[in-house]
């Protein structure tokens, strides 16, 4: 068969008209994280959408996740349950594709609607970011199942319900499923709205540092109080300091207080860090640990941290760097220019890279805005982008790069 053949013949299945349906009716089923009937509804309608592949199709309850409330007390959060479908798991090489339909709008959020700029371009909540990309895991399958490679290769199909707030309840199963596959494919929107894929990733951290002091009279006895606000204020300052190129700090919020006359004796101090390697998250973490140390001992209170780093910084190895020259020529095959540049943000790409899977993880629709109300959809991409994880499939499924 001709190569030129071969490749029309793959992608003929792709429809560009199904997938702007699925996609749009999708974005119309509010799914924000906190959004727990929303989400219960769209798994069960990608449920079905997804078994018109073969397999079979799980509903997987999600992993107890614990967090601190502005008391400081630990609390229970609930997340939806996320979709797994599994394909030929008797296969010797296998590989994972990972989608989420959470979205970053609450159920009360104003953007709840799209509407068009112009004829190839769709504003509507989590069309990129990412509806559009469940469309192109599902369409991009559809094609490769009726090419004779799909045989040869088996696969998972992850679209989790918690991604927006760091894939806590989904983390034990996404490293569950990246056990022992070949290659990774994660449908995050592209980089840039040309289609340029994120590269190499930094990390993530969120962490709680609850400070324990004790009350005492403003004016009567003052002296005898420890006062939260005070050491939080210090951790604050302290935490700053032990930033780094390699490891932004952000201190966010201390939450806590008391009134004008108490000596205020609870705190929280909540913060996000951004390492850009193993060595820098360490150094981190060691330097943590000084600080409450020094902050218990300066100001006579308690502190306990809550909070790690859930999104390892992901690298470029040798072997996920030719997962993206894979990716880019089949892209050329299709007559696609596909570059990447490394990115600051995080994904369940970090995660899987981390089980030391190679991962191309914005394999998803172009579009830009995500996370604001001018999030579009650049609707050609759909079938493109289908194509091209159609090409990606077959080339791992074949060894073959034509």
């Amino acid at each position: 068969m001709k190569p030129d053949t071969f490749r029309d013949e793959l992608i003929a299945p792709i429809d560009q008209d199904a997938m702007l349906a699925h996609a749009r009716a999708w974005s119309e089923v509010n799914t924000g994280t906190a959004n727990l009937v929303g989400l219960a509804t769209m798994a069960h309608i990608l449920a079905d959408a997804f078994a018109a592949l073969p397999g079979e199709i799980a509903l997987v309850e999600p992993a107890p996740v614990i967090a601190i409330d502005s008391a400081g007390r630990e609390v229970e959060q609930a997340f939806g349950r996320h979709v797994v479908l599994r394909v030929r798991p008797a296969a010797e090489r296998r590989v994972l594709l990972t989608g989420h339909m959470d979205t970053v709008f609450p159920a009360d959020h104003p953007f709840q609607h799209q509407h068009w700029i112009d004829d190839h371009t769709l504003v509507g909540p989590g069309l990129a970011d990412m509806k559009g990309g469940i469309a192109v895991i599902l369409h991009a399958l559809l094609a490769f199942e009726r090419s004779d490679a799909a045989s040869r290769i088996g696969y998972d199909v992850l679209l989790n319900s918690d991604e927006e707030t760091g894939s806590l309840a989904s983390a034990l199963l996404i490293e569950e499923l990246a056990h022992g596959k070949h290659a990774a494919l994660t449908y995050e929107p592209s980089a840039l709205p040309d289609g340029t894929l994120a590269h190499a990733r930094g990390g993530s951290g969120n962490y709680a540092l609850v400070v324990s002091g004790r009350s005492a009279h403003a004016g009567r006895n003052p002296e005898d109080g420890r006062n939260a606000i005070v050491a939080a204020a210090a951790l604050v300052i302290g935490l700053k300091a032990l930033q780094s190129t390699d490891c932004p700090v952000n201190p966010a919020r201390i939450e806590g207080g008391a009134a004008n006359n108490v000596v205020p004796d609870h705190a929280v101090v909540r913060f996000n860090i951004r390492p850009r390697s193993p060595s820098a998250a360490a150094a981190f973490e060691t330097g943590l640990a000084a600080l409450i140390g020094q902050i218990r001992q300066a100001h006579e209170v308690h502190v306990h941290a809550h909070g790690a780093i859930t999104r390892p910084p992901k690298p470029v190895d040798r072997r996920a760097q030719a997962l993206f020259d894979l990716v880019r020529d089949c892209g050329a095959a299709l007559g696609q220019t596909i570059g990447w540049q490394s990115s600051g943000g995080v994904c369940d790409g970090n995660n899987i890279a981390a089980c030391g899977v190679p991962v191309v993880d914005t394999m998803g629709v172009r579009g830009g805005a995500i996370h604001s109300p001018d999030e579009y959809l650049i609707v050609p991409s759909l079938s493109e982008r289908a194509a091209l994880s159609a090409m990606v499939l077959h080339a791992l499924a074949t060894g073959d790069r034509n």
